[in-house]
C-alpha cells in the first residue's frame, strides 16, 4: 500500500467525486480509477459505493480514511523532521490584505504547535495580486481568494464567505434588505489598477466594466466610498467602518478563500499547512 495510492483515495474520500479528485490531483480519471479499484483488490473491500446518485463512503472507507490521513500526517511530520535537521525548515506564506481572519488565527497558532522549528516568513500584499507573489515566486503557499489565473498553480478551497455591496449609511439603497447587481449599474465602483488580474477584477466589479477611484488596499476601499460615495463589494461578516454598511447581493457568488501553492512541489511543509488550514478554517 503506497504512500501516494492513499493520498489518491483520500483525494476522493474528501470530494466524493471522481472528476473534481482527478483535477485536485492533476491527472485524468481513467488511473485514478484504476489505482481506487487496485486499493479495493489489496484490502479485499470495496471501498466506495458509486450509483447514479453520486460516490459515497462504505464503513470500511469511513475506517481507512482516518488511518489514510493519520498515515500521511506522520509520513509528512517526518519529511518535516528531517528538513529541520537539514537546517532547510522554512515556509514563505503570502497572505492578501490583512490578516485578521480568525481562521488565519487559528492556522497560525495550529501551524506553529505542529512545526514548532519551522520558521515561517509571512510576505503580506495588497489586492493588486491575489496570488500573494506566487507567480513571481516570491512565496511557498499563499493564503488568499479567488479568483484568479491559476496556470502552473494547484488550489484548495477552504472556505465561502457571501458578499454583499458596501455603502455610504446614508445611500439611498442602505436600508434595502438586499441587492441585485443591476442596481448598482449607473454607480461609480472603486477598481483596482490596470494590469491586476482580469478575472480577479471582473468578480470584485460584479461581472462588468465599471468607473470610478483606484484602489490598492482594503482600507482605500473603503474610504473611497465614504468619500465618494462609489459603490463595492466586501464580505457581509466584515464589520463596516462607521459611516458605511454592507448589503447583501443576492446573483453574486460567494468569494472563496483558497490555499494556494505551485503545481508539483511536494513540499512536505506545504502539504502539511494545506491540511492545517483546512481544519482551521472548518472551526
Amino acid at each position: 500500500m503506497e504512500l501516494r495510492t492513499l493520498r489518491y483515495f483520500v483525494a476522493v474520500a474528501e470530494e466524493l467525486h471522481f472528476g473534481r479528485a482527478a483535477s485536485r490531483l492533476h491527472m485524468s480519471q481513467p488511473p485514478l480509477s484504476r489505482a481506487i479499484k487496485q486499493l479495493e483488490t489489496e484490502i479485499g473491500a470495496t471501498l466506495f459505493d458509486r450509483s447514479s446518485a453520486g460516490v459515497t463512503l462504505t464503513a470500511v472507507g469511513v475506517m481507512l480514511l482516518d488511518e489514510a490521513r493519520a498515515l500521511l500526517d506522520h509520513a509528512d511530520r517526518v519529511r518535516v523532521r528531517m528538513a529541520t535537521a537539514a537546517g532547510a525548515a522554512t515556509l514563505t506564506v503570502g497572505l492578501l490584505g490583512d490578516g485578521t481572519d480568525p481562521g488565519t488565527t487559528r492556522l497560525a497558532r495550529a501551524y506553529h504547535q505542529q512545526h514548532p522549528r519551522v520558521e515561517v516568513r509571512i510576505r503580506e500584499t495588497d489586492l493588486t495580486d491575489p496570488t500573494c507573489g506566487l507567480h513571481a515566486g516570491l512565496v511557498d503557499v499563499a493564503l488568499t481568494r479567488g479568483p484568479f489565473d491559476e496556470t502552473g498553480l494547484s488550489t484548495h478551497e477552504l472556505r465561502a464567505d457571501p458578499v454583499g455591496a458596501l455603502l455610504r449609511a446614508d445611500d439611498p439603497l442602505a436600508r434595502r434588505d438586499s441587492l441585485r447587481l443591476a442596481e448598482l449599474a449607473d454607480r461609480h465602483w472603486f477598481r483596482f489598477p490596470e494590469g491586476t488580474d482580469p478575472s480577479w477584477q471582473s468578480y470584485w466589479n460584479g461581472g462588468e466594466p465599471r468607473e470610478g477611484p483606484v484602489v490598492r488596499a482594503v482600507q482605500e476601499c473603503r474610504q473611497a466610498v465614504l468619500w465618494n460615495g462609489t459603490v463595492g463589494m466586501t464580505l457581509l461578516d466584515h464589520r463596516p467602518a462607521k459611516g458605511l454598511t454592507v448589503v447583501p447581493l443576492t446573483d453574486m457568488p460567494p468569494s472563496r478563500v483558497v490555499a494556494a501553492w505551485h503545481e508539483g512541489d511536494t513540499n512536505p511543509l506545504i502539504r502539511s499547512f494545506v491540511r492545517i488550514a483546512t481544519a482551521a478554517y472548518h472551526g
